[in-house]
């Protein structure tokens, strides 16, 4: 377990500095420092609260779950109105702090694991039935979904799609029953895009990107230029391009765009290490957890972060439409930092009440063997 926690913090940690230097490349010509030392700034605090989340035993999260889910279903409804949540880019996402733009899905991310993973907990019992081993759980994540989908975000609700469906597998819910859920997600998305202009047209200008690299896919278009200029080397730190002004977002969703033009196939390759060892270290610590609610939470978790930045990457490099989700930490934001870091916080306590319970097994056996001698 040592050997997990240990690579799971120095993979965050890399990813974490590689993010300002990227940042403060990607700034560097017309914002200076800024993007970096707000970012510090969010780490900073993203460690305080990793490190808060880390001493907090993740075993009262079973009592907290309904709480965070009222909340952030509350702050989901409330940012739809408007007057209340702030428009911008075609969406109501954010609710306007003046400091920063809060995302109230984000907070949605962490419900929607905590709140679905006691429920599979709960009713493991009853996974045979339709009613608790379907319809109720399913119900609970599209609440989350549901009102993620309305602001509009659609990349965000089909990430969550896809930690669902993790968290329903591991949890014990039949294989039909998931594929149920799964086509009518699918069939809903479909439709949901078929009917919307913008998505439509993004999908368009995904699949023939050459005939709308004016239009909608200029984004995509530019950061494929920019990995292309990038080529096995990179062009070095600073030297970028594509940066100064023709990759829009690229400080957000799309700083990997700026990694590969600047640090080429050795950059891009690292951070793609970076997220898989991520992986392999937080679903150890899911498969290790000594509850059935620390290895939903720890697997929801790591499902969350990595699909996340497979999907961001996936954009970048035009292998899936633009979806507008953040590079986990590694994009400029507040919300979406503060949740990664404090996700990886609840990781390392799971890590913590697993290897403390090991520990009181193996110094009980030993009295359990003398006991027995002496018998």
């Amino acid at each position: 377990m040592r050997v997990a926690v240990t690579t799971l913090i120095a993979a965050v940690a890399a990813l974490t500095t590689l993010g300002f230097l990227m940042l403060y490349s990607a700034g560097m010509q017309t914002q200076g420092l800024y993007f970096a030392r707000m970012q510090f700034v969010w780490a900073i605090l993203g460690v305080i609260g990793a490190f808060a989340c880390s001493r907090f035993d993740y075993r009262k999260l079973r009592n907290l779950a309904p709480v965070v889910g009222v909340v952030a279903a509350v702050l989901l409804v409330l940012v739809l109105i408007p007057g209340i949540g702030t428009f911008k880019n075609g969406a109501r996402r954010w609710f306007d702090l003046k400091v920063m733009l809060f995302q109230p899905s984000e907070l949605g991310k962490l419900a929607l694991i905590l709140v679905v993973a006691l429920a599979m907990e709960r009713w493991q019992r009853q996974m045979h039935t339709w009613w608790k081993g379907c319809f109720a759980p399913a119900a609970l994540a599209g609440l989350f979904i549901g009102l993620i989908f309305l602001e509009p975000d659609r990349g965000t609700a089909i990430l969550l799609c896809v930690v669902t469906c993790a968290i329903f597998l591991l949890g014990g819910m039949r294989i039909r029953a998931i594929s149920l859920l799964a086509t009518v997600s699918i069939a809903a998305i479909a439709l949901a895009i078929m009917v919307d202009p913008v998505r439509r047209s993004r999908v368009a200008s995904w699949a023939k990107p050459e005939l709308h690299r004016e239009g909608k896919g200029y984004q995509a278009w530019q950061a494929s230029i920019a990995l292309g200029a990038g080529g096995p080397t990179g062009v070095g730190l600073g030297n970028g391009r594509q940066k100064l002004g023709f990759v829009p977002e690229h400080h957000t969703d799309f700083i990997f765009s700026v990694v590969g033009e600047e640090l080429g196939l050795p950059g891009t390759l690292g951070v793609t290490t970076g997220y898989v060892i991520i992986a392999l270290a937080g679903f150890y610590i899911a498969w290790r957890a000594k509850d059935a609610f620390g290895t939903l939470v720890g697997a929801g978790i790591t499902t969350l972060i990595t699909t996340q930045a497979l999907i961001n990457i996936g954009v970048v490099t035009g292998s899936i439409p633009n979806k507008g989700l953040a590079l986990p930490f590694m994009s400029y934001g507040g919300s979406n930092l503060l949740l990664m870091f404090g996700c990886i916080g609840i990781l390392l306590n799971i890590a913590a009440v697993s290897s403390e319970k090991e520990e009181l097994v193996e110094q009980t056996e030993p009295m359990l063997a003398l006991e027995e001698v002496s018998a």
